[in-house]
């Protein structure tokens, strides 16, 4: 009996899953606002995943566990926010000055840009006369933020439920994903991958955690002794941004930018966001691939491919968990391989 030939046919399978992943992302695109918070839930659930077993190996239940890392999480980012809000504040008090500056800068520089008459009639009406009665006009109404509140707590839902149960169930989801994916004697084997790509992912994120946390620390502090207003916000960003590759630190280095502009006059003006790229050009080029590089290699353009696509996919959120995603799917599909020093390299083709 020949077999059907949409599956003995290798230009419809191709076909087939073509189609299938464009519905994927067609799929995961429209419904972000529910597929972005399950899939940092469980991105987090598989960082956080050997201090679990650790925590179940002590003797208590796994619901527990779950509960007491979502409580723990949960408390860390309230008291992050409780720190950073007094900063956040001062900025929000200051933005009136602020565009005073920038509307003074651009007056300063308005002679070395030609052929841009459009774009100075645009930055006119923004930092004009009328915009002085109303500085607070671009800032979110009232009206937005009460549409915009149900969908975050809804997202925050999606997040802890899917975090919670992530915990409870991780190790019954890989054997039951690796039954499915495989058959027979190949079953230990994808069981065996999910659980090195688990602790790929988490080993990467507890290297870069503590490497980020430095870049911080140095951050704020160099900010501290030249004198920055809110440095410590300045530190505390310059160490979460930088897990989103690129786009993090390129949007740190322009806030540092306007930050000296503000404060400062002349060369100095420049001195915030030139320590700052100083210190995470070090980070990038000496201590990441020091203490990261010695265990994980992969080629930067695939890394850069996957930030795009999921920046695109998810905006800031997709940037967090592109990396982790990414290391996951190499993972499972065995192109990163062990050698026998423990080292973990790309494969070449």
């Amino acid at each position: 009996m020949t077999r059907p030939a949409i599956v003995s046919d290798p230009v419809l399978r191709v076909s087939m899953a073509i189609l299938a992943a464009g519905a994927l992302v067609v799929a995961l695109k429209l419904a972000q606002d529910i597929f972005a918070p399950l899939m940092l839930a469980i991105v987090v659930g598989v960082i956080f995943s050997p201090l679990a077993d650790r925590m179940e190996r002590l003797g208590l239940p796994r619901g527990a566990v779950a509960l007491l890392l979502i409580v723990a999480i949960f408390f860390a980012a309230a008291a992050l926010a409780f720190m950073v809000e007094p900063y956040i504040t001062t900025v929000i008090d200051r933005l009136p000055s602020i565009k005073y500056e920038l509307r003074k800068l651009m007056f300063e520089y308005r002679g070395l840009i030609q052929g841009l008459g459009e774009v100075n009639r645009e930055v006119e009406q923004a930092f004009g006369q009328g915009a002085t009665e109303g500085d607070m006009a671009d800032m979110p109404s009232m009206t937005d933020a009460i549409f915009l509140a149900p969908v975050i707590v809804a997202q925050m839902l999606i997040f802890l439920g899917g975090l919670f149960f992530f915990l409870l169930t991780r190790s019954d989801i890989y054997r039951w994903m690796s039954t499915r994916i495989g058959s027979g004697s190949d079953t230990p084997v994808i069981l065996e991958r999910f659980c090195a790509a688990e602790h790929t992912v988490s080993r990467y994120f507890a290297a870069i955690s503590v490497i980020n946390a430095g870049l911080g620390l140095a951050v704020g502090a160099a900010l501290i002794a030249i004198g920055v207003p809110g440095a410590v916000v300045w530190g505390i960003a310059a160490a979460l941004l930088n897990f989103v590759l690129y786009l993090g630190p390129a949007s740190v280095a322009a806030g540092l930018l306007l930050s000296g502009i503000v404060n400062f006059d002349g060369l100095m003006s420049f001195a915030p966001m030139a320590i700052f790229l100083a210190l995470n050009l070090t980070e990038a080029q000496f201590v990441t691939p020091g203490l990261v590089g010695k265990h994980m290699r992969i080629n930067p353009f695939l890394i850069f491919v996957s930030l795009v696509f999921w920046l695109w996919l998810w905006g800031p959120l997709g940037g967090i968990v592109a990396i982790p995603v990414t290391l996951i799917l190499l993972r499972l599909f065995d192109i990163l391989g062990d050698r026998p020093n423990g080292r973990t390299t790309l494969r070449a083709a």
